[in-house]
């Protein structure tokens, strides 16, 4: 799973996840936003009818979020753990996107329990610079980096920064 605002570039980890280089594409489940080119419109699809429409080795869902509001926290974590185990029996990788400051505390923590990893971006304003920063937080059956990893959004997507702020 991937968390955090819509402006700290969880939308552009998506789609950067789902046009991966060499390789299949994969399937991108859109439920809110603007569809583009060869995503599916899943704005009025039953969480039940999502598996069925996932094909390739990266899926991205956009966004369980949505899918929380509409259905509530017990459906959207079922739907998370079905589709969970059906792509580990595909080898498939998927990626659920989860928005900040929508959700209580309790649902977020369920949330990151029933994930194997956790991404959060960040997004931190300091004086007239803008400082964007990838947190791991969980990795299932492995170590969490200790470090905030700094990136920049750039046209062509997200890319690891190669400096960092000296305080």
């Amino acid at each position: 799973m991937v968390y955090g605002t819509p402006l700290a570039g969880v939308d552009l980890a998506a789609k950067q996840f789902w046009h991966a280089e060499g390789g299949e594409e994969g399937t991108y489940l859109i439920n809110e936003g603007d569809v583009e080119v060869g995503m599916i419109d899943a704005t009025d699809l039953h969480p039940d009818m999502y598996l069925p429409q996932m094909a390739g080795s990266r899926i991205v869902v956009d966004s369980l979020s949505t899918i929380i509001i509409k259905y509530g926290i017990d459906e959207a974590l079922k739907f998370l753990r079905k589709t969970r185990d059906e792509m580990r029996n595909r080898g498939a990788n998927l990626l659920f996107v989860v928005y900040t400051g929508i959700h209580a505390p309790m649902e977020m923590t369920r949330i990151m329990r029933a994930a194997d990893l956790v991404i959060e971006y960040k997004t931190d304003i300091h004086q007239a610079e803008i400082e964007r920063t990838l947190a791991v937080h969980k990795i299932k059956d492995a170590a969490a980096p200790q470090r905030l990893l700094p990136f920049i959004i750039t046209e062509r997507g997200i890319e690891a920064s190669t400096t960092s702020r000296v305080v």
